[in-house]
């Protein structure tokens, strides 16, 4: 087995194991997918001659327990120690961070920014199919997902965002935006809060609207994820027979729940300015037309496994009001998903 994916879909009680005795295949853009492709899909945040588009097209498919994948000691586990060039985030570089992309807002017109940070943890001998197997029992509301391949190095994600999946009768994605620790969580929400979720649901519908004359919203109402809760907005909507796969994706990827508003400026200002290399962290994975299941989710919760260490991944929306230390907290509070799994 050159590389695998294993996954476990919300809620449920069975994982998927997907195995590729070849080399995986690397895309130059997601518009490249037409929708008849078969596999476990992993998108970077942004492409570039490092971070590529994986298909794995598996040699095999099987269920596993949970608790099985726990006791597999004969995965193939890829570090790709290569691509690490960046360092992970400081407090004091964050605070260079948070000054720079706040005034872009006034220098460029941007609307919102949304800064990452990483942060590297020393490992204690747990086994990463073992963190897998955690990773299912504490977070049972999310998509968890342990892959590797040579391309891009080994990671474990738990996420709770929903970029595009299809059901028996349509497809679904959300708007998931504003974070706030469950312990904390009050009726009313701030107004940063609002105002956040509100620029990620009018992108979303907007870009809808380009492959679908029926999307249907519901929300937005307080989703729980782990210790966190968020705002949230379900959309559906059936795609029109001739639009690809890969067009709605290349239209939705990155949201403005990982990047910001305007996207293409947002996104260019990221590239230039983050003083995180956020690789696959914000990107999104899952399985397509796998076993009749299409789900992509966002790798929000995640972390790389890099030999010795673990490097886990944190963002948050930045809005002309944002103050820097509660930007800073909401970060570490969204780290604590995977710290709580390496103890």
């Amino acid at each position: 087995m050159k590389a695998f994916a294993i996954y476990r879909l919300p809620h449920a009680s069975q994982c998927t194991l997907v195995g590729q005795d070849g080399m995986p295949v690397s895309l130059s853009s997601l518009s490249e997918l037409t929708g008849k492709e078969s596999g476990f899909l992993i998108s970077p945040f942004s492409m570039d001659e490092s971070s590529a588009i994986v298909l794995l097209q598996p040699d095999e498919v099987r269920q596993l327990a949970p608790d099985q994948v726990a006791g597999m000691d004969d995965l193939p586990f890829h570090s790709a120690d290569g691509k690490l060039t960046v360092s992970p985030c400081s407090r004091e570089t964050y605070h260079d961070d948070f000054s720079r992309f706040h005034r872009a807002f006034s220098e460029t017109g941007i609307q919102k920014l949304v800064l990452a940070r990483s942060e590297d943890f020393d490992r204690k001998g747990c086994h990463p199919a073992e963190l897998f197997a955690r990773a299912c029992q504490c977070y049972p509301e999310a998509f968890v997902t342990l892959f590797s391949a040579p391309q891009c190095g080994t990671w474990l994600v738990a996420s709770p965002e929903v970029l595009l999946l299809r059901d028996s009768v349509q497809w679904h994605t959300m708007a998931l935006a504003g974070t706030m620790r469950y312990a904390d969580h009050l009726p009313q929400w701030s107004d940063k809060n609002v105002r956040e979720q509100g620029y990620v649901t009018r992108y979303i519908k907007a870009c809808l609207d380009r492959y679908s004359d029926d999307v249907s919203l519901t929300g937005p109402y307080t989703k729980r994820a782990g210790s966190l809760v968020h705002l949230c907005t379900d959309f559906s909507f059936n795609l029109s027979p001739d639009v690809r796969l890969g067009d709605v994706l290349d239209a939705m990827h990155p949201t403005p729940a990982v990047c910001g508003l305007p996207k293409e400026e947002a996104l260019r200002f990221i590239l230039d300015n983050e003083s995180v290399d956020r690789d696959y962290y914000s990107g999104f994975s899952g399985p397509l037309n796998l076993e009749g299941q299409t789900s992509f989710f966002v790798s929000l919760r995640c972390m790389r496994i890099i030999g010795d260490r673990y490097r886990l991944f944190a963002g948050g929306g930045i809005l002309p009001e944002s103050d820097e230390s509660l930007e800073w907290e909401e970060t570490e509070a969204k780290m604590q998903t995977m710290l709580s799994l390496i103890g």
